[in-house]
This record gives structure tokens, C-alpha cells and sequence, in this order.
């Protein structure tokens, strides 16, 4: 079976082949990719493009990969990433030169938040041998994106705003274009992979026509190790994976933590990522985003000075140290499909306290994490109390939850359904 990737990113065991910097976004595909390195048996011929800068945009080139030494197609295009609402016309004839070169007979889209998706599904134009995996809805962030923000804040806009043209009602706007596209996308997809009961439905609508096949995610190797243990955790430590953008539902929390601090006054949250609350001088304050400054304001009235820390940008063995280290990790968003986040922390046996909101019920089922409405600041103190306050109850939900994600997230059985799927598309 000779099957193109299409993916959001350049892959990190391809990019430190190829010597150049990498993400450790989309450690889903990561997981899925070293189960294809690792059980590779010929049966499945793989190429692989990804977004790049300068040389590689252009690369086409055979690397061996795992330790098994796989032969991979390896393709780069030139993509703008930082206005993934604007279409480049001059993607489709990259991806003319990539599948003339490789031949696919299955085209697998991973995504379709970027222009490259449409772009590639357009050029490729076989519906019947096209497969797009779930990741976000672009139509559901579009619509959620406030998360019941004040109306005065989602109006706010600050010079950072104003000058990269970038407010929250900007943003808003081109999460609809984006969605516009997807759409597009989705009716040229004569098959769909997803993962809960939400984007089941969600693209039932977009694309009626399209087959929809079930396929759970792996995850990242290190996180199928290690377990969490309320003895060797910080006490009353809240972990979030993501605050920069409203729809992460951070304010939700910060709303949440006079509650917590009224019973555990040393309670404090750290957050992974980039900070939009700046760090206190001029220059970062000039930096920051309307949603940035709202929260500022929440964290004075609120009185949680000294109680956020921001880590940056974390890498897989930090990040897994940071879930280790925490007491609770906490998903306040308003939409997600399946986060990775969660998928870890349950594979780690962090206690997960998440919204009810879009694919989460999903993924945080029979008892594997405590569910909390969706923009409710006391439910979400409540599940977060629940935790602190007994850790018999914290090693019964942590252990459900690695009970839970190990047959969720088995990387052999997800490689197995992924050849399946593919089989039943090609007809093998």
C-alpha cells in the first residue's frame, strides 16, 4: 500500500535526521509513526510531507528512519503558518510535483485547520481514496472562540492588537475562513477518521457522504511509563497544558481559584506554553493581547499574585515531569475534540479534572477524570477540591485512568485499525 501523509508539521524524528529545529506538536502522530517504524513490514509504503522553511521546502528525498532503518518519501512545502486563514494558490502546484513523484494510492490528510489540506485533497481530486483524520473543527472554535468573555473584553483591543491586526474579534474572523475551507476540504474527502462522539456528528453534517472510521490516537513512547503518586507530587499544584487564547478556558479557572484558596491557601497553578500576561516590564507589557490583559485583571481581583507560573515551551521529558509533579491536571477549554493533554496526563495517571465540552466526554469516560460543566467556575473548584481533599479517592481516579487510556491509546491495536482502514479504502 503506498500511502502520502499530509502533515501540520515536520515530524521529529524526521527533522533531527534532517538536522533542523522541530515541534512537539502532534505527539499523537509522533506516537503513530514510531508504531509504523517499529512493526514496519513492507505491507505499508509511506511518504511523508510536511511544512518547511528555506531548503526544505523544496526537499524530496528518501530517509531512513527507527531502527529498523524505514525507507520514507520524504516531501517539504513552503506554507505561510502564521496566516493559516489565507490560501496560497502556488500549494497546488507542489503537491502536482509531490504526487506526481510518489503516486500515492491513498491520500491521508492529517487535519484541516491549514490551506495545505485543501490544497493537496484539491489536486489530488479522488474522493474515494482520500482520508482525513479529525484533529479541531475549525467550525466549533469559530463559534465557541469568546468563550463567554464580557462582551467590553471581546471588544478590548491593545496596541499589540491593533498593530498586527490580531484582536480577539480578528482572530474570531479567521477561524471562520478557516472553517469556510475546511468545509471544502471535507466534501472532497470520500473518508474520515475520527475519535468521539463529537466529531462523529460534527462532520456527519459537513460531509454526509463521507465514510466515517473510528481510529483512537497513540501517544508519545515515554508516556506509556512512569506513574503519578500523591506522595511525590506538589501538594495543591494545578497543572494547564495551554492559556494563551480564550477558548482554553484559563480565566475560568483563575474565576475557580478564590474558592480553592479559601480551603488550600498554598494552592497555585502553573501553565505550559506561551505567556500572554507578559512578565512586568514595559516591552512585555506592550506585548500583550486584549485576552492577556483580562487576565492580568482577574489575577488582581481574584488576588493571585505570586500564584501563576508560566514554563514556556516545554519538551516531552518536561512536560512529562511537570504532569508527574502536579497534583491535578485541569482542561477548563470550551471546545476540544480529544486533547492530547488529557490522553498523557490519563496515561500517567494524573487526577484530570476537565470541561463537558465538545469530544471530552469522550475521552474522559468510566471514571477515568471528573467532568465539570463547561464555563462553571464552581464546578470546576469543586473537582479540583474533590482531588485535594482525599488522596485515597486521587489513586482510585488515577488508577481508572491509566486502566482507561493503556487500552485506549495501545499503540499495536491503533496500528492495527490503521492498516484496516486503510485496507477497506483500497479494497485489499
Amino acid at each position: 500500500m503506498r500511502v502520502l501523509w499530509v502533515c501540520n508539521i515536520i515530524l521529529p524524528v524526521i527533522a533531527k535526521e534532517l538536522g533542523s529545529l522541530y515541534s512537539v506538536r502532534e505527539g499523537w502522530l509522533s506516537g503513530i509513526l514510531e508504531r509504523v517504524l517499529a512493526q514496519a513490514d513492507g505491507e505499508l509504503v509511506l511518504g511523508i510531507c510536511f511544512p518547511a522553511q528555506g531548503e526544505l521546502a523544496s526537499l524530496q528525498k528518501k530517509l531512513f528512519l527507527g531502527e529498523k532503518k524505514v525507507s520514507v518519501a520524504c516531501y517539504g512545502f513552503g506554507e505561510d503558518l502564521e496566516h493559516p486563514e489565507e490560501y496560497d494558490v502556488s500549494l497546488e502546484l507542489r503537491f502536482g510535483q509531490i504526487l506526481s513523484d510518489f503516486a500515492p494510492q491513498l491520500l491521508h490528510i492529517f487535519g484541516t485547520e491549514f490551506p495545505h489540506a485543501y490544497a493537496c485533497a484539491r489536486v489530488w481530486n479522488r474522493p474515494e481514496a482520500t482520508l482525513v483524520g479529525i484533529q479541531g473543527l475549525c467550525q466549533n472554535i469559530a463559534q465557541e472562540y469568546m468563550a463567554g468573555l464580557p462582551r467590553a473584553v471581546c471588544q478590548k483591543r491593545t496596541l499589540r492588537d491593533i498593530l498586527r491586526q490580531d484582536s480577539m474579534g480578528q482572530q474570531q474572523q479567521k477561524f471562520a475562513a478557516r472553517a469556510a475551507r475546511e468545509k471544502k476540504l471535507l466534501r472532497l474527502a470520500g473518508h474520515i477518521t475520527g475519535r468521539t462522539q463529537f466529531d462523529r456528528e460534527a462532520t456527519a453534517e459537513l460531509a454526509p457522504g463521507a465514510v466515517y472510521h473510528f481510529m483512537s490516537e497513540t501517544m508519545r513512547e515515554s508516556f506509556y511509563t512512569g506513574c503519578w503518586d500523591p506522595d511525590r507530587c506538589h501538594r495543591h499544584e494545578i497543572f494547564v497544558s495551554q492559556a494563551d487564547y480564550p477558548l482554553k478556558g484559563f480565566h475560568f479557572l483563575l474565576e475557580a481559584m478564590g474558592e480553592i484558596l479559601a480551603r488550600y491557601p498554598d494552592a497555585h497553578v502553573k501553565v505550559a506554553g506561551n505567556s500572554v500576561m507578559g512578565t512586568g516590564g514595559l516591552m512585555s507589557r506592550l506585548k500583550i493581547p486584549a485576552y492577556g490583559k483580562y487576565l492580568r485583571k482577574l489575577e488582581r481581583t481574584c488576588k493571585l499574585r505570586g500564584k501563576i507560573r508560566t514554563l514556556g515551551r516545554l519538551s516531552e521529558e518536561e512536560m512529562k515531569e511537570a504532569y508527574l509533579s502536579c497534583h491535578v491536571f485541569v482542561c477548563p477549554s470550551v471546545v476540544e475534540n480529544s486533547p492530547n493533554s488529557v490522553a498523557e496526563a490519563q496515561l500517567l495517571g494524573v487526577p484530570v479534572a476537565a470541561s463537558r465540552a465538545g469530544g471530552i466526554p469522550s475521552v474522559v469516560a468510566q471514571g477515568s477524570g471528573i467532568l465539570f460543566e463547561k464555563g462553571n467556575a464552581k464546578e470546576l473548584a469543586g473537582a479540583v477540591l474533590g482531588i485535594f481533599d482525599s488522596d485515597r479517592e486521587a489513586r482510585a481516579l488515577s488508577a481508572r485512568e491509566r486502566a482507561f487510556a493503556l487500552q485506549r491509546y495501545d499503540g499495536g491495536q491503533n496500528y492495527r485499525r490503521l492498516l484496516e482502514i486503510y485496507r477497506e479504502i483500497l479494497g485489499l
